[in-house]
């Protein structure tokens, strides 16, 4: 059983989602908040596996709302938001969250965004990973290497390069003619060496240490 927390200010919003939810017979709707301050407490009491974050929010919003979550170690984060902007977006992957997805997404891709978050893995859709690549188009790289680095061996490091450009694990697996299985055990030990939680995490760190750098398609 999946247990999910709602965050939004619109009660016909939380009313909407919580159906769509609780149509799933492993998914349920453990509680309720109108703004971040409530969602912050009722995920700690709570304990729901992942919470569904609103944005704009009165009082504490939805991005402070996800750091406080995600650093307490309460659960994962889906943000989920009428607006769709850039900076909202990267922000909401800087703050923790697992994904991003729009209200304007079909019922079936909220609950296959959900079933992604709550088992562990990140939303990540290419279309995202292009957004976060235009994010630092105008920035200058990095000018140091993280020490961590050095830890990946060679094929780590072209492991972290192929996911921060959106490769999954099937199209990395194929490109390097190498089993599935063993491109999940890579990503796994990149993850754990430089301490990330998730695919997204990885993409934000490659571009912020200048693993990868805009407009460099070298693999």
């Amino acid at each position: 059983m999946t247990r999910i927390l709602l965050a939004d200010d619109h009660e016909l919003i939380r009313g909407g989602i919580r159906m769509i939810l609780q149509s799933q017979a492993d998914f349920e709707v453990v509680g309720e908040a109108a703004d971040g301050d409530r969602a912050v407490d009722l995920a700690r009491s709570l304990r729901p596996d992942l919470v569904l974050m609103d944005v704009q929010m009165p009082g504490l919003d939805g991005l402070e709302a996800t750091r406080r979550v995600v650093a307490a170690g309460d659960c994962a984060v889906l943000v989920l938001t009428t607006f769709n902007r850039d900076d909202y977006l990267f922000q909401a992957l800087q703050a923790g969250a697992s994904g991003f997805l729009l209200k304007n997404a079909s019922p079936e891709d909220l609950i296959g965004a959900v079933r992604v978050v709550a088992r562990g893995d990140a939303l990540l859709a290419p279309e995202l990973t292009r957004r976060l690549f235009d994010q630092f188009t105008s920035r200058p790289a990095a000018s140091q290497r993280p020490d961590l680095l050095d830890h990946l061996t060679e094929r780590e490091a072209q492991i972290l390069r192929l996911v921060a450009g959106g490769a999954s694990n099937a199209e990395i697996a194929a490109g390097l003619h190498v089993g599935e299985a063993t491109v999940k055990t890579h990503v796994s030990r990149v993850l754990g060496k430089l301490g990330l939680r998730d695919r997204v995490q990885a993409v934000v760190y490659a571009y912020e240490t200048g693993v990868v750098v805009p407009g460099d398609n070298t693999p």
